[in-house]
């Protein structure tokens, strides 16, 4: 996909320190210990339990210890999938940037977060890399382990720029919702109907993943050959069926916390095909 070369005018970004900042390769919503472990579980297949001990081990770091003072600049110009991402960032705000005020609903950009290790979050406490991408509620920032990047390479069966923008597109899309208040909505209805939580969950992270199709549809002009093959293929490699089953354990879809394989995949193409922010409102039509 061919995005503008970022402007750091135009964005917010910060290197979120800790075990040393990836200078390239190689190196779900919410916040919280027990949405961390739960990624980590589906994600990495890590013990829930033990990536609990990690999170607390690292809230227990003081934030000084996780500062940087790396530009703006230099953060984007850090590593190849960093300076993606910032292109990527760009490309978002300024994609989501007029839906919101056609919808005159009051926008902000989010800020990205690029960190190695540990990162501690202004608004949703401290996460290890076992984490994954993720964003905050709190205080609206998306934060990405870059290392997550070479993870989803090896668990789809290639890279690609597009299934890495796709991750970025995705989390994204949680902003979208935070911005709405339907995460908000959705929380509260967590809370108020449990036996419905997972579900709720489920709907959230498809219609992110529709989100970030919606995004791509509206830069079709700037899609390259096999972009769509790498989103799909990313998108179906993070299925919560596959990832169960790749894991070693049997489906359970009463656990799921993403959606099927084929659900994000049919997420993802919905809105590219679509381009319309519209469409996602399926995941919530309860009739």
């Amino acid at each position: 996909m061919r995005l503008n070369p970022f402007n750091t005018d135009n964005i917010r970004v910060r290197s979120g320190g800790g075990g040393g900042f990836p200078g390239g390769r190689g190196g779900g919503i919410g916040c919280g210990t027990i949405v961390i472990a739960l990624v980590a579980y589906f994600v990495f297949g890590l013990d829930p339990m033990q990536t609990i001990g990690t999170v607390e081990s690292a809230q227990q770091q003081s934030p000084s210890q996780q500062t940087s003072s790396m530009s703006e600049e230099e953060v984007c110009r850090s590593g190849p999938y960093a300076t993606e991402a910032c292109n990527a960032l760009q490309s978002l705000n300024q994609t989501w940037a007029p839906e919101f005020e056609r919808a005159n609903i009051p926008f902000r950009d989010p800020e990205l977060t690029l960190y190695s290790g540990r990162v501690s979050t202004r608004g949703c406490g401290n996460a290890s890399s076992a984490a994954g991408p993720f964003y905050c509620p709190g205080d609206q920032g998306i934060y990405i382990d870059t290392s997550f990047y070479d993870q989803l390479a090896r668990m789809s069966g290639g890279g690609g720029d597009f299934a890495r923008y796709y991750v970025m597109a995705h989390e994204y899309g949680h902003h979208i919702q935070n911005l709405t208040g339907l995460a908000a909505q959705v929380r509260s209805a967590q809370q108020q109907n449990p036996q419905r939580a997972n579900d709720l969950q489920v709907r959230m992270e498809l219609q992110a993943d529709c989100y970030a199709g919606v995004w791509a549809g509206k830069n079709r002009n700037l899609i390259e050959p096999g972009d769509m093959e790498e989103g799909l293929r990313a998108a179906s490699a993070i299925g919560d069926d596959t990832l169960q089953r790749n894991a070693g354990g049997r489906v359970n879809p009463e656990s799921f916390t993403h959606g099927t394989s084929a659900q994000r995949r049919d997420a993802l193409r919905a809105g590219m095909e679509s381009a319309d922010d519209a469409v996602c409102d399926r995941y919530f039509d309860m009739r």
